[in-house]
């Protein structure tokens, strides 16, 4: 992506196409302040006025399989609340990231939705943007000392918590484990790493290999594990940062035949990673409803634009300089036992899909935990 800000063009998305999708919109119901309202009326009152408000979403890219799924629901909730939607992809380059914003600023669009690639590098750039009167959504990563009206993510301790109470009960023996987790200019990392040691500091697992994939290179890990085996050969569990890491572990073992005998963690619920639950290579994914995330963000960013105050949202966060407001959704730990429930009925991915590599009418394997 080049630097020719000017000559970029808006992505347009079509609304409301998928009966699904809309219906599950006009399903959510939400309190507006003061007055009761349920997204449906909202968007009928939007409609009956003609009013379009301007939102620009930069995202930081699309190598990771969710961030397609947040902007399309993000897109589409907007357009149903009357606002349009400027996306920009930042291809993982931060100063490419800082020029769209630039560009955004100069569109004059009344809000920012910004998905970092450096959660440290974006402040000045925001704060240009909000003197200009832009509204500022940190969007599931937290932008430091940016003092955005909004922040909505995900617990991400819990999200930590959740792994490793996973791997304490499928190794009550204990034994060597690694991390392989993702950056640390994304604030998430170091919530969910915090979440993770508070199970398993003090537990009989020990932590001997950490490596860190750049930018969320998830192609790194596979090289990181393989340079963790030639150390610790008897590792017993990997912690994996999302499941794009763990597809590249899973690669490693595999060709070590070690797949299903090394426990691994992920989180997003990719459709590989919901196949290696069910296959028994993969002990658990945490699940993050990114559906709802994407909803309830648009849903705010319009009433940001409107002017509303957020009065009902009372829960604060540090971003480092300042207190800003937080909506924090829940984390679910999936494995084969409540997949069906979670993510198929859920209608996060088929179950063909899921099972597609499962022969008709065989019992679903299990991750064997040593010992047992």
């Amino acid at each position: 992506m080049g630097n020719h800000i000017g000559d970029r063009k808006k992505i347009h998305f079509a609304a409301g196409k998928c009966a699904a999708l809309c219906m599950a919109i006009l399903m959510v119901v939400f309190t507006l302040t003061g007055c009761g309202q349920t997204v449906t009326e909202h968007v009928e009152e939007e409609s009956a006025t003609g009013a379009e408000i301007q939102i620009g979403m930069s995202i930081d890219s699309f190598v990771i399989e969710r961030w397609l799924r947040d902007r399309d629901v993000f897109v589409s909730t907007a357009q149903e609340l009357g606002a349009e939607v400027n996306v920009q992809c930042a291809s993982g380059d931060i100063q490419e990231q800082i020029d769209q914003i630039k560009y955004l600023i100069e569109k004059k669009v009344d809000v920012l939705v910004v998905i970092a690639v450096d959660c440290n590098a974006l402040a000045d750039v925001l704060k240009e943007a909000k003197n200009q009167g832009i509204k500022i959504i940190s969007y599931d990563r937290l932008v430091a000392s940016s003092n955005c009206d909004l922040y909505i993510s995900f617990d991400n301790e819990e999200v930590g918590r959740l792994m490793g109470q996973a791997l304490v009960k499928a190794l009550p023996d204990g034994g060597q484990i690694f991390m392989i987790g993702g950056p640390t200019t994304d604030t998430n990392v170091g919530c969910v790493e915090k979440g993770f040691h508070e199970v398993i500091d003090g537990s009989s697992l020990e932590v001997v290999y950490t490596q860190r994939c750049d930018n969320w290179n998830a192609a790194q890990a596979y090289e990181y594990v393989k340079g963790g085996l030639s150390l610790y050969p008897e590792v017993k569990a990997i912690m994996c940062g999302n499941d794009d890491i763990a597809t590249q572990t899973f690669q490693a073992l595999a060709e070590e035949r070690l797949a299903g005998q090394v426990l691994l963690t992920g989180q997003d619920g990719d459709l590989m990673a919901c196949q290696r639950v069910v296959q028994g290579t993969q002990l658990v994914t945490v699940f993050k409803s990114i559906s709802e995330e994407a909803r309830q963000a648009a849903y705010y960013a319009v009433r940001l634009a409107k002017g509303d105050a957020l009065e009902e949202i009372t829960d604060r966060v540090n971003d480092g300089s300042y207190d800003v407001p937080v909506v924090e959704l829940v984390p679910v730990a999936v494995t084969s036992d409540n997949m069906d429930s979670v993510i198929i009925e859920g209608g996060y991915h088929a179950k063909d899909e899921v099972y597609a590599d499962l022969a008709e009418n065989t019992e679903v394997p299990r991750t064997i935990a040593p010992g047992e």
